[in-house]
């Protein structure tokens, strides 16, 4: 007769629920940390989902930020394996990530309204581990520092992240090594400037896809490409949830709101993979 959990004998397949302490899994998790981090400012029961969905976003960020590092490394080492892993974990969490928008995706300007003042001059923008993505994918300013010079740790990372190669510069170096001919002014060129397309470039990838369909090369490029969709719909969900939540107005924080979203939107991240299709 098997033994039912919370019953008197124990028995084989009763968990330990006898702890000295704190649990296990609490000392792991840090859970109890996690559920009583929100601290909502307004009466508003929508403010909750909003703040919540906020935080775990800015999780995913910085298990995503790790990802991409971890493949920025591994391709200083040209070891290909642990880039295509860690890039393909990024696309699951990145998939996650985008998931996020959907409890605020329905958001209309009434119940958006109800909480908004509590964010003050709070705004996603200001965001730092969001900052060292996008400087990851070679969307470089230092203007974007600027919001963050009354914490010093964080302006030193962001610092640090501004002045170090982007996942794509490391991408370009890898190819370069490979034999490649990328050309010198994109492998040195100040790595604290946003990442601008180059037509050499754009070649290499053409010559890529119109070589064997299973190189390495071939197969980087992929895993790449599948990021930087994945990062065209997160831009497009973050645009079009805004739109419905607040139409055109200004966003908070003094952002221009939905029409800085739709320059964004419009942007491909690691364009030359895009652009060289047209030419296979």
């Amino acid at each position: 007769m098997s033994h039912h959990p919370g019953s008197d004998a124990a028995g084989p397949e009763t968990p330990n629920l006898d702890f000295e302490g704190t649990t296990p899994y609490e000392d792991y998790v840090q859970a109890d940390v996690l559920t009583h981090l929100q601290h909502p400012l307004s009466d508003d029961p929508g403010e909750m989902v909003f703040l919540v969905t906020t935080q775990v976003m800015e999780l995913w960020f910085t298990v995503i930020v790790h990802e991409w590092q971890t493949a920025a490394e591994a391709l200083r080492q040209d070891d290909l394996p642990t880039v295509l892993s860690a890039l393909r974990r990024s696309c699951y969490e990145l998939e996650s990530l985008n998931a996020s928008w959907k409890p605020l995706a329905h958001l209309t300007p009434a119940q958006f309204n109800a909480y908004r003042s509590a964010l003050g001059e709070g705004s996603g923008f200001q965001s730092a581990m969001y900052r060292r993505l996008e400087f990851l994918l070679g969307e470089k300013s230092s203007s974007m520092l600027v919001p963050h010079r009354g914490a010093p740790r964080v302006y030193a990372e962001l610092e640090k992240a501004l002045q170090e190669p982007s996942l794509y510069d490391e991408v370009l170096g890898f190819l370069a090594r490979r034999g490649h001919p990328v050309p010198g002014g994109v492998l040195d060129r100040d790595l604290s400037q946003r990442y601008d397309a180059d037509p050499a470039v754009e070649r290499v990838w053409q010559q890529i896809y119109s070589g064997p369909q299973d190189s390495d090369e071939a197969r980087l490029g992929e895993a790449l490409t599948e990021v930087a969709e994945l990062v065209w719909r997160w831009r497009n969900d973050h645009l079009v949830a805004t739109r419905r939540a607040m139409g055109a107005k200004a966003g908070t924080g003094g952002s221009a709101g939905v029409a800085w979203l739709e320059k964004r939107a419009q942007k491909n991240v690691f364009p030359e993979l895009w652009t060289a299709r047209s030419h296979v």
